[in-house]
């Protein structure tokens, strides 16, 4: 009987990949990079082991969206409080934090566990063309 395939720590061999988010729809891509974070790209994708690649997103700012989204769509926070629920549209959002705009996109599409947390922690999302992870050496990402 033959075994089902398991990596190890040391055969996981991760990359940094770069998405430029600029023109790309929302949706469209918080799917890509949730795969790529999940490693569903890779033969040695396993469920539940880390094989997933690291991912900056720049240029998150030049995100696009269709339809009315832009003023329909909106992001809620609660403080915790009586009365402390806050309310922001897309339009608000994108203009003050891009970033947590594609953050939460990919979220939703993690899975809702302490490895979807985890793996929360392998996207890097920055508003402008800039980030700090040069020394990793990142690939950009196949179109």
């Amino acid at each position: 009987m033959q075994k089902t395939y398991f990596p190890k720590a040391g055969e996981i061999a991760r990359e940094w990949i770069v998405v430029d988010a600029s023109g790309q729809n929302l949706g469209r891509l918080a799917t890509r990079v949730a795969r790529t974070l999940l490693g569903k790209d890779k033969p040695t994708f396993t469920p539940g082991a880390q094989t997933g690649d690291f991912v900056i997103v720049i240029h998150a700012e030049k995100i696009t969206v269709t339809g009315k989204r832009l003023d329909d769509k909106f992001y809620y926070r609660h403080s915790g409080y009586p009365g402390g629920i806050r309310k922001i549209s897309l339009r608000d959002q994108l203009k003050q934090h891009p970033e947590r705009v594609i953050t939460a996109a990919v979220r939703g599409m993690l899975p809702k566990s302490r490895y979807g947390r985890a793996l929360l922690g392998h996207l890097k999302v920055y508003a402008g063309g800039e980030h700090p992870h040069q020394a990793q050496t990142p690939k950009p990402a196949e179109a």
